[in-house]
């Protein structure tokens, strides 16, 4: 019976269920062999955390633990699969909030050991990055822009799987930018939405600074940015003006965008990669996403965006990058914890040997 057993799982699909519970959304999806959505339901909390202007911890923790068993069954059925039929159980493992984490966490420990498959736990922004393989083909080496609401990072991947992380935020990530900005100009949250629609209807912005930093430094900061809207802002109450929001959202978009794709370009020109991917929350954004596609189609780089269902979290995008991890045999223990500040290098896949050193 047992080599019965092993030989139906040999044959038959990688069939991957996987958790997101990292922030504010509880999402579980099935994935077929890294790159077929058979479901990904998200339980979005945003109309909780609205009227507190932001995200609140222990909230957010308690509705994963009150939504997480529903959310399961839904994308099973969804997937019309039965749970004989999976292969393993992903989760994201971090970086996240904490509390949020240790719900998917045990909700996948606890399918794993029940389904007595596989557990293999998942870095967020490696999630993030392979959610454009649900749609695209992929090309070694590469450079991945990433921009969320807590991270804005600059990532070298020379082969699957294996992440080199080249630049990164000094201080506030591009999201905590633009919701701190928008809480600024009494928008509603989250706020990054509104300040990028409002851009949008400006014919000119109000005049803010770039900084760029180091002249060979890949790294960010938008921390004086948001210092200097709140200065624009100060002033214009001081005087008496009118505070105009759209003329603010697109001076600070226009500076945001424009240093993001400058040093995504040289990053990616720098390392020889085939192709540019966009990746996480604020992917979404439109004026990222056109400016990028217009220095992108001048400098003849392709670029790769996934669509806008697959830039806020899921779990379809956790079960992407799983995937690199269960064709390799890369599997995590029972006692698998959340890690709030899990490193993107350290959860690579063992690296190959030809690109090793590099």
């Amino acid at each position: 019976m047992p080599t019965q057993r092993k030989e139906r799982t040999e044959h038959r699909p990688g069939l991957i269920l996987a958790v997101e519970t990292s922030c504010d959304e509880t999402s579980v999806a099935v994935v077929e062999n890294g790159t077929i959505i058979r479901s990904n339901v998200v339980s979005s909390q945003i109309d909780t955390h609205k009227r507190y202007g932001g995200v609140v911890p222990e909230i957010a923790s308690r509705q994963h633990v009150e939504s997480v068993t529903l959310i399961l069954e839904e994308a099973v059925q969804a997937a019309g699969i039965r749970l004989a039929d999976l292969s393993a159980v992903a989760v994201t493992q971090g970086p996240g909030l904490v509390g949020s984490l240790l719900v998917g966490v045990v909700a996948a420990k606890t399918l794993a050991c029940a389904l007595q498959i596989p557990l293999i736990g998942v870095h967020h922004i490696a999630g993030h990055i392979y959610a454009n393989e649900l749609v695209h083909q992929l090309e070694y080496p590469l450079v991945s822009l990433v921009v969320s609401g807590g991270h804005t990072e600059l990532v070298h991947v020379p082969s699957p799987g294996v992440f080199r992380i080249i630049g990164q935020t000094r201080d506030d990530a591009a999201g905590e930018a633009y919701d701190k900005v928008a809480r600024a100009m009494g928008l509603p949250y989250p706020g990054g939405p509104h300040v990028d629609r409002l851009a949008h209807e400006a014919d000119e912005g109000v005049p803010l600074p770039r900084v760029w930093l180091e002249p060979d430094s890949y790294d960010f900061s938008f921390s004086g940015l948001k210092s200097a809207v709140l200065a624009v802002l100060n002033q214009a109450k001081m005087r008496g003006e009118v505070v105009q929001p759209m003329r603010i959202s697109k001076g600070f978009q226009d500076s945001v965008v424009e240093v993001l794709v400058e040093k995504a370009i040289r990053a990616s020109k720098a390392f020889g990669a085939k192709q540019l991917m966009l990746a996480g929350g604020v992917a979404a954004n439109k004026g990222l996403r056109e400016a990028l596609a217009d220095r992108c189609a001048r400098e003849e780089l392709p670029l790769l965006v996934p669509p806008l269902s697959l830039c806020t979290d899921n779990a379809a995008m956790i079960a992407a990058a799983a995937f690199l991890k269960w064709e390799r045999g890369e599997l995590s223990s029972l006692d698998l914890k959340a890690e709030a500040l899990l490193s993107l290098e350290q959860w690579s896949v063992k690296e190959p040997a030809e690109h090793a050193g590099r």
